[in-house]
């Protein structure tokens, strides 16, 4: 790729960059820091959720290389070869409106690693300046190394023509930098309005400790089942079982764990390089509608738990009506056929799911620290 088109690639990632950084920058809010960090936030969702449209209308190979199209920063530039591309396959992954998903993709997420170098610069300056515990730059550094790694990733679920383990993992990635800027938005909320000391109506530290538990087992449990879900996406196995609760009519159908979970392979191929068998996309939507029981069950059981204290009760109430939500979206894409509306609504819910329980496990963590900075010394 040309350094003229690389550099109109920057720019562009500066142009998308730019309105965020000058509502933050102009806005009468004091802390500009951590307003920065909640615009990162949301447009980190904003991605994710931009991406799984891109995955769910075959855009991931709209332009079959990166950083640019055909070598080009923009679709424009690119349009005699896209042209051509779609006059010999039609129903190809290149068209013009493919191209354009996946450059507005890619342009999204240049603005965001342009938004984290600004927070990670930030950081450091205003803490060699101050020593303010909201500017320790160990969670803005480690954003910005997540996202160079999840930028090589991008890369390569181009270059590897959506290999199913690579795009799974950008999914991970990218839910994970969105638990990271959650945990950071945490930190500054709980620096600018720390929690008083719980109540004793809320049944003290031990049962505290005892949801900070269950939080942290929420978290694990919901990042399988996107790894899953992930999984499922991009082995195009969504409706594997076109009905629910059973599965061609059965509770346990015909499946091929062994091809369906085997990682290193093409897309729609066996190890081997035959095509992969329908069992085999059957055995992986079968483990993630039934791993989807157990983040019921656990993620019900926090929601329980956390609504019987004060400081956690309204993130409680939200996840259980994300929880809610992302039950019937999933349900609905197997009785409607897989709508795509529904189905980018189902990924939006599994990056809120992140959001709140990243929220509610910092949250507990608050108010222990605060309960036990409020004990008197032995």
């Amino acid at each position: 790729m040309q350094a003229s088109s690389l550099l109109q690639l920057g720019l562009m990632g500066l142009l998308v960059a730019i309105l965020p950084l000058s509502m933050v920058w102009m806005s009468s809010d004091p802390n500009k820091f951590r307003k920065l960090v909640w615009v990162a936030v949301f447009l980190t969702f904003d991605l994710i959720v931009f991406g799984g449209f891109t995955r769910l209308t075959d855009s991931g190979l709209g332009c079959p290389d990166w950083p640019g199209c055909y070598g080009m920063a923009n679709p424009f530039l690119a349009h005699e070869q896209i042209a051509a591309a779609e006059a010999a396959m039609p129903t190809g992954p290149v068209t013009v409106a493919k191209a354009w998903i996946e450059m507005i993709h890619r342009y999204l997420a240049m603005g965001i690693g342009v938004i984290i170098m600004a927070l990670l610069v930030t950081a450091i300056v205003q803490w060699r300046k101050t020593r303010m515990q909201a500017f320790k730059p160990g969670i803005p550094l480690a954003l910005f190394v997540f996202v160079c790694i999840q930028g090589a990733f991008g890369a390569w679920t181009v270059t590897l023509k959506l290999q199913p383990v690579i795009v799974t993992i950008h999914l991970l990635l990218g839910m994970g930098l969105l638990a990271l800027l959650t945990w950071l938005g945490g930190r500054e909320d709980f620096l600018m309005h720390p929690p008083p000391p719980s109540a004793a109506s809320d049944g003290g530290d031990a049962r505290l400790r005892a949801v900070r538990r269950l939080a942290i087992l929420a978290a694990a449990v919901i990042t399988l089942q996107i790894a899953l879900g992930g999984w499922v996406s991009t082995n195009y196995a969504t409706l594997a079982c076109d009905e629910f609760p059973l599965c061609d009519g059965r509770v346990v159908p015909e499946m091929d764990f062994e091809h369906g979970f085997h990682l290193w392979r093409e897309l729609g191929k066996t190890a081997a390089g035959h095509y992969l068998p329908f069992s085999a996309l059957v055995a992986i939507h079968w483990v993630h509608r039934n791993a989807a029981l157990v983040v019921v069950a656990v993620v019900g059981l926090l929601v329980w738990r956390a609504g019987r204290h004060a400081y956690l009760a309204k993130h409680a109430r939200w996840l259980a009506i994300v929880l809610g939500v992302q039950l019937l979206t999933g349900i609905a894409t197997v009785y409607l056929d897989f709508p795509l509306a529904i189905a980018v609504m189902h990924n939006a819910g599994a990056a809120l799911l992140v959001l709140l329980v990243t929220m509610l496990n910092y949250r507990v963590k608050q108010q222990l620290d605060v309960n036990r900075a409020a004990r008197p010394a032995a």
